[in-house]
């Protein structure tokens, strides 16, 4: 069986070290604060966005909401964001996407202020990534898989580690940050050839594919690392990651669940930017 690489363990570990540092600035009159911009009523962002607001409030950094109609201009949305970028009193910003159709996401994201895009959002915070810069925030979903392997103890130096998905949201980033722990990296994707042969290599491998249970027991040997970034709902109406896991975990040293994962841990991370963006201004 098994070892379960829970959230809410590396989560007890890191809203400590979040709470500590807000309080620190706090009493040195800086009051950490998050923007939340949301165009529209997607389901997904509401949800998203009331775990962020309950997660500020646990840890002491305030937040402040500017909710839009789908209808939105891009002039004005870009007003809006040319507003929060100039507010002193704002750290960091969370905008949602995918943008409605009648947007130009890409002018939008890269109308944000580097220092304040808390969820690599710009394409000057993937660059801070990709050249080991102090520019802006890594993307959370990553950084969620770092603060777990940080917390078990897993050290990355000199071991084979294989992402699957090749995406700028997780994929990409998560090699980068994993080159960063020294860790020698492969990344797969759909065009991959024989892909089981590579990710059997795999000292440790992070799963962001975007298919339910795509990533079965012919993809893994006894000793790895698995982290499952992926969110999805099953026939049963039920969430699951990418990777089956009553087929996997028997096989593996350690595994991350789907709940209680990765994906409990990225919130956390997003106050932490908040927080880390307040310090640095």
């Amino acid at each position: 069986m098994a070892k379960q690489l829970l959230g809410k363990e590396v989560n007890g570990s890191l809203n400590e070290r979040i709470k500590t540092k807000a309080q620190e600035l706090k009493d040195k009159g800086i009051n950490p604060t998050l923007c939340i911009i949301r165009v529209g009523e997607n389901p997904s962002d509401i949800s998203y966005e009331k775990g962020a607001t309950k997660r500020c409030e646990t840890l002491g950094v305030a937040c402040e909401k500017i909710l839009l109609p789908e209808d939105v201009s891009q002039d004005e949305l870009l007003e809006v964001i040319q507003k929060v970028n100039k507010d002193d009193h704002i750290h960091g910003v969370l905008l949602f996407r995918p943008l409605p159709k009648h947007l130009d996401q890409t002018v939008i994201e890269n109308a944000l202020a580097a220092e304040k895009d808390v969820d690599c959002m710009t394409d000057l915070s993937m660059s801070g990534v990709f050249t080991g810069k102090q520019i802006g925030f890594p993307p959370c979903t990553p950084q969620a898989c770092m603060e777990i392997l940080d917390y078990y103890g897993i050290d990355c130096t000199g071991k084979k580690a294989v992402v699957i998905g090749r995406s700028l949201v997780v994929g990409k980033p998560a090699a980068m940050m994993l080159i960063k722990k020294n860790a020698t990296v492969t990344i797969c994707h759909t065009r991959t050839k024989d892909m089981p042969s590579v990710t059997r290599e795999a000292d440790i491998l992070i799963v962001a594919a975007g298919r339910a249970g795509v990533i079965g027991a012919d993809y893994v040997r006894e000793g790895q690392i698995v982290i499952d970034v992926g969110i999805n709902v099953n026939e049963e109406g039920k969430l699951c990651g990418d990777v089956d896991y009553p087929a996997v975990e028997p096989i593996v040293e350690a595994i991350t669940p789907v709940p209680g994962g990765v994906g409990s841990v990225t919130t956390s991370v997003l106050v932490g930017h908040v927080v880390e963006a307040a310090a640095r201004k």
